[in-house]
């Protein structure tokens, strides 16, 4: 582990076997880049990072995995974007992929194996969420894989809601020469389904379990009623398959799912999110959780290289 002086900011580095973990715990508890040397000496890039990041709008930058709380994707109110309604009635706003991933965080474990990182809510988080709550990221990694822990205490007297989730951005495709066809993404969905302009959730593309990257119909696509928790994707014919797992029993909670999507059809990305709800969750009440006072509940995730 070493610290690192990138871009007017201070990343933290670790190199665990054969490899290299970059993150800005501090500012939105950002895993950056994940690097993997491979045995001729060629680097390969797993989690993806762009050049030219604009810091001052971390929320905004595509790349590394944003950390989504207290709720994923988009909410509405009564089909008025960016808005949400609790029990007591009242209307709050709630941006994109909630607060955590623009907020600040303190470092509370910092060692060669990884970190922990606690929200440090400002004004805005507190006018979006105004509740009283200890919410920790923690990253583990290992020489083929990582592993994060979402903790979400109860420190006052009204049950907290949330529905929180991953958005990694992987890179693809990673071999130079391929194309998106050239992978493949095997999701074990029994529905899939979409999120419309007035935040309702609606009936999804036809897919089966494995599906082409080069398949537009996978962008935005909410995979739910999944039958296993792991999401494996692949380059045909090769080694190196990536497995995202969405906590840590074998078959996940009813309305867990996994999001597939990306920019464009040129980006050097495709995100695969493990979520414990599908969006817009305050509102349609699907996969929306809660914790009450005094309580504190966890969610995990996992990649792995094989």
């Amino acid at each position: 582990m070493e610290k690192i002086a990138y871009q007017g900011q201070t990343l933290t580095r670790w190199q665990v076997g054969n490899s290299t973990f970059l993150a800005l715990p501090e500012r939105g508890a950002r895993l950056m880049n994940w690097n993997l040397r491979l045995g001729d000496g060629s680097v390969r890039d797993v989690i993806y990072w762009p050049e030219n990041a604009d810091f001052g709008e971390i929320a905004k930058v595509r790349g590394g995995n944003p950390i989504l709380f207290p709720f994923n994707g988009r909410c509405f109110d009564r089909g008025d974007i960016f808005h949400w309604r609790a029990p007591d009635g009242v209307r709050r706003p709630m941006p994109l992929h909630g607060i955590a991933r623009q907020g600040d965080f303190k470092v509370t474990r910092l060692d060669a194996r990884g970190f922990d990182a606690v929200l440090v809510p400002g004004d805005e988080a507190r006018a979006c969420y105004p509740y009283d709550y200890e919410f920790v990221v923690a990253y583990r990694f290992e020489p083929l894989g990582l592993s994060c822990e979402f903790s979400l205490t109860n420190l006052g007297a009204e049950p907290l809601p949330w529905s929180a989730g991953h958005h990694f951005y992987f890179t693809l495709p990673w071999t130079e020469g391929t194309s998106r066809s050239d992978y493949s993404i095997r999701i074990p969905s029994t529905k899939r389904l979409r999120h419309d302009p007035t935040g309702a959730l609606v009936q999804g593309p036809e897919l089966g379990d494995k599906e082409t990257f080069g398949n537009a119909s996978l962008v935005d696509c909410i995979h739910g009623g999944l039958r296993s928790h792991e999401a494996v994707f692949s380059e045909e014919g090769r080694t190196g398959s990536i497995t995202v797992r969405l906590g840590t029993d074998p078959v996940p909670p009813p309305e867990a799912v996994f999001v597939t999507w990306t920019l464009a059809e040129t980006s050097p990305f495709f995100c695969v999110e493990p979520w414990m709800g599908p969006p817009n969750a305050p509102e349609t009440k699907t996969g929306l959780h809660w914790v009450k006072k005094g309580e504190t509940r966890k969610f995990s995730v996992s990649v792995n290289l094989r």
